[in-house]
């Protein structure tokens, strides 16, 4: 059974459910603090919690999901700028049978604090706790990176660290073998790394060159299975500019055969 279920506090606002792949079209503003409900009978599973945003491929270990609507505060800046707010939305949730190799970081309603959904990204800083520098935004799959601030340029900001490092969790075991990078490139505002530190959960660990462009740079890493892996020891380049920054992150491979 798979459904969807809309909450104002204690209130249930819509609920919808079906044997395998279930739709919702919710008619009604949201409000701060409204939150969904996603419960499927499998691990794997794709969600759409808005028709705003693309369809996120996601690892469930309870087989339940909350999303907590992004509209508090200054969170609606890192998302298109009609993300939540229509009269009508459309949710879905569906089976995920495949694993094929494919970009396991990507996770457009990953989230800041506890969640149950996975692949999840956290940081040890994210510039003055704005929801355009936080470490969710790096798995969104938005490529843009000539600018910086709200939606499509938001970015995992380190507010002038030097210690900054982002941890990605998978969740459960997965086979990786090559990272892209791309950093943000809104020059000369910002300026940029040119070498970091990629660290495997199996203990290895490989230093990679960096430079100031716009795209991909790929790191490749043979085959490697892990629960996580950590961006750190980012060495800043030369410039004035102390605005380093990481736009997006892939991490590509597929699902461990035989378990989670």
């Amino acid at each position: 059974m798979s459904r969807i279920s809309i909450y104002r506090g204690e209130t249930c606002l819509a609920q919808t459910s079906a044997a395998d792949e279930v739709y919702l079209v919710f008619d009604g503003v949201y409000q701060p603090g409204d939150h969904i409900v996603f419960e499927s009978d499998t691990a794997f599973a794709w969600v759409r919690a808005d028709q705003s945003l693309e369809p996120a491929r996601l690892y469930l270990p309870t087989k339940r999901f909350t999303y907590r609507l992004p509209l508090a505060g200054d969170n609606p800046l890192a998302y298109p700028p009609m993300a939540f707010r229509a009269e009508r939305h459309l949710l879905s949730l569906a089976p995920d049978p495949g694993n094929e190799c494919r970009n396991l970081a990507l996770n457009p309603l990953d989230q800041r604090g506890a969640v149950s959904a996975y692949p999840h990204v956290t940081a040890n800083v994210e510039t003055r706790d704005e929801a355009v520098f936080c470490a969710r935004n790096v798995v969104d799959g938005l490529i843009s990176a000539a600018g910086h601030g709200v939606w499509p340029y938001q970015s995992w900001g380190i507010g002038a660290r030097t210690d900054a490092c982002l941890t990605l969790d998978f969740g459960r075991e997965v086979e990786v073998y090559t990272l892209d990078l791309y950093l943000r490139a809104d020059f000369p505002h910002d300026a940029y790394w040119v070498e970091g530190t990629v660290t495997l959960s199996d203990g290895s660990a490989y230093r990679f060159p960096l430079q100031g462009v716009q795209g991909s740079q790929r790191v490749a890493l043979g085959l490697h299975r892990v629960r996580w892996l950590k961006l750190e020891k980012l060495i800043k380049c030369d410039m004035p500019s102390a605005f380093p920054a990481l736009r997006q992150l892939m991490v590509y491979g597929r699902d461990c055969k035989g378990g989670q």
